[in-house]
């Protein structure tokens, strides 16, 4: 009887042969087949491959340098030396810079109803990205094939900063009310404090030892905290403004400073006491960033200029112009020594080698990367892909071109004259405020 009444229903609830279920089924179909077209459409950057390229390589590769030269395999321009394409890291015993110019756009990312990117951070691995937004928000994008995962109210203010600990266990993030969070890698809230006074707090770094930790904010003051009790042990004081950045030497006791008062300032986080300054900026200082080596000293202001300083021999190296605003973010890579990226206010994202066969010029220059300021940017731990911030509500990601492919250079001469008349113009208006025509419709509002 279960049987019968069972074989009725079906029957009764059929959908016949070119009713309106069936042409809901046939909608349905088209649906399912557009989304699977999108989805495989979707741009990727998958690295377990050259990965896995690289690991073998390892296993018969001779520990003298000039044997690895000789061995290493050299990549012409072809589409057939795609899989012989492995990390950068695999060139790390001769590196080539090139390959650290990342110019083609891999992947823009926009949430729905975003708002301007002020931080990000790569999550430990390099498996997600961590986006921190006006409204205080985290979003969580996934690293290989760029797609929404995650979002959800981390602070009440607008994103200031983020820091991963040395040991990646914990993560530190601020916000424009003074208060601090420390979180978990699976993105729990662990700790919270306020302190700066409820001003914003523009940086956050990691001792080498992940024990203490130090914060900068519009109080004028940089902040050295315990990391276990989270209480504030120093308040070094000297800078007479707005600080704007702050960075832990990576193996010693030095904490360095940039302020307002244009001063970039060296600091003893043991006794509180101010080792040295630094008089070479005319402007906000924005940023400041160690390189890996310890030596170099990297500063970004206002005054468009980024100087590079050797602290031991307290002196300046080098003095870089290729900015036509002022420079709101800059990042060291994480592999080559000599090489950084950096952000304009005016979208502009250049990189930049200035090791010995470097140079004072921009080694590759995207005049439009971003419509707008460039916030932050942060490279992946394998140094294959650059994630920028904007004030233009989008994330993007840049990649290295396919082998042989010029995607994101200005080659041919047409394109070279249209953006040197659209420099013209904008050099033109020099510290006015104006509005620019990209070569590409994009319409850049450059205001200082």
């Amino acid at each position: 009887a279960s049987l019968s009444s069972y074989y009725s229903y079906i029957n009764a609830n059929m959908p016949r042969p070119g009713g309106p279920s069936a042409q809901g089924d046939d909608n349905d179909g088209q649906k399912a087949a557009e989304a699977e077209e999108r989805n495989l459409k979707r741009k990727c950057i998958d690295y377990h491959a050259p990965a896995v390229l690289d690991l073998e390589s390892r296993l018969y590769r001779k520990a003298c340098r000039t044997a690895h030269v000789r061995d290493a395999p050299f990549l012409q321009p072809h589409s057939s030396y795609l899989p012989r394409l492995g990390l950068p890291i695999m060139d790390a015993g001769a590196p080539c810079h090139s390959m650290a110019y990342l110019t083609y756009i891999a992947h823009v990312t926009r949430a729905k109803n975003s708002q301007p990117v002020m931080s990000l951070s790569w999550t430990p691995g390099g498996r997600r990205l961590l986006t921190g937004n006006q409204e205080g928000e985290f979003t969580l994008w996934d690293g290989i094939n760029f797609s929404f995962e995650l979002i959800m109210s981390a602070h009440d203010n607008s994103f200031r900063c983020m820091a991963w600990s040395h040991n990646n266990n914990y993560l530190l993030t601020s916000d424009a009310g003074g208060n601090i969070k420390y979180w978990s890698p699976s993105i729990a809230p662990v700790q919270s404090f306020d302190t700066h006074n409820g001003q914003p707090i523009h940086g956050l770094t990691f001792s080498p030892a992940d024990t203490k930790f130090a914060s900068c904010g519009d109080d004028a003051t940089v902040r050295v905290w315990d990391w276990a009790t989270h209480t504030e042990e120093r308040v070094l004081e000297g800078h007479g403004w707005d600080v704007k950045a702050v960075a832990w030497h990576p193996r010693s006791s030095v904490i360095c400073s940039g302020s307002k008062d244009n001063l970039v300032k060296l600091w003893d986080p043991r006794s509180g006491s101010n080792l040295s300054t630094l008089y070479g900026h005319k402007n906000t200082v924005t940023k400041v960033a160690w390189n890996d080596n310890g030596n170099w000293l990297l500063t970004a202001s206002r005054d468009q200029l980024i100087k590079v300083y050797d602290i031991r021999a307290m002196r300046e190296l080098c003095s870089l112009k290729g900015h036509h605003k002022e420079v709101t973010s800059i990042a060291w890579h994480p592999l080559c020594e000599s090489v950084f990226a950096s952000g304009g206010m005016d979208g502009t994202l250049l990189y930049w080698d200035i090791g010995s066969r470097g140079s004072e010029e921009p080694a590759a220059r995207i005049p439009y990367a971003h419509d707008m300021a460039i916030w932050d940017m942060k490279w992946h731990p394998a140094g294959h892909i650059l994630a920028t911030g904007s004030n233009d509500r989008q994330t993007k990601f840049w990649s290295r071109n396919r082998l042989g492919s010029t995607a994101g250079l200005e080659n041919d001469a047409e394109a070279d004259e249209e953006a040197s008349e659209v420099l013209h113009d904008e050099m033109e208006l020099g510290n006015h405020v104006g509005i620019v025509i990209g070569r590409r419709g994009a319409t850049i509002i450059a205001m200082q």
